[in-house]
């Protein structure tokens, strides 16, 4: 099966091409932790616009267990080793919609964090970086130095179509092969899934003939009333 992208991680290679466009970013690396085929994803990053990829190779057991907390402390040791400047990784999975790698990351490396961002606006000396980002009361702002960790929500942008050319250079750019173990991380799962059980069956409802009727049921059959 050919592996694809995460939409969320897609929208923030996206937004690093737009940084290293708008001459705030100098140079984009994408990294992805996986079985073999996971070159693939990068092959996709480097055709968007990045310039080089890291692949930190699992088998495909230990890739099907990772949880977000091995997966943060692998990107984090990455970022480390790369003196990264920014982090920008999708908002969650698209599989167990953890949401949970871009906070943990941030916390390991004691670095500020803006997740589910919308839009990004970086100071003239590039050493401070402005993230908006929806909450259930409107629109929040949060302004952070740098280095940070970004999450990128879906309306940050909308990712570009790599072209012919550009896939075709992507196929000479350099992809760094690399093992968990080369991070000293352990990665053993953290959580142990007991049972999964469908939801009780709803039982089916009644047509009522009035609202006495309903109100009677409601309060001597409901107890709601």
């Amino acid at each position: 099966m050919k592996m694809s992208m995460n939409p969320f991680c897609e929208i923030a290679v996206e937004e690093a091409v737009r940084l290293k466009e708008k001459k705030i970013a100098t140079e984009i690396v994408a990294v992805s932790i996986g079985p073999k085929q996971a070159q693939e994803t990068i092959r996709t990053a480097l055709a968007m616009g990045a310039d080089r990829g890291i692949h930190i190779q699992t088998d495909m057991r230990t890739d099907s267990e990772m949880q977000p907390l091995a997966v943060a402390k692998i990107l984090a040791k990455a970022a480390e080793e790369e003196e990264a400047d920014l982090v920008i990784v999708g908002k969650q999975a698209i599989d167990d919609d953890s949401n949970q790698t871009g906070q943990i990351m941030a916390g390991l490396l004691g670095w500020p964090q803006g997740t589910f961002a919308s839009e990004l606006n970086f100071e003239d000396d590039k050493s401070g970086v402005s993230v908006t980002r929806e909450v259930d009361g409107g629109l929040q702002t949060l302004k952070m130095s740098l280095p940070a960790v970004i999450t990128a929500d879906l309306r940050l942008n909308e990712p570009r179509y790599a072209t012919l050319p550009n896939i075709m250079k992507a196929k000479k750019k350099k992809i760094a092969a690399k093992n968990v173990d080369d991070y000293g991380v352990d990665v053993s799962p953290r959580l142990t899934q007991l049972t999964v059980e469908d939801p009780p069956q709803r039982e089916a409802g009644i047509v009522v003939e009035s609202v006495d009727e309903l109100v009677d049921k409601l309060k001597n059959e409901a107890g709601v009333l």
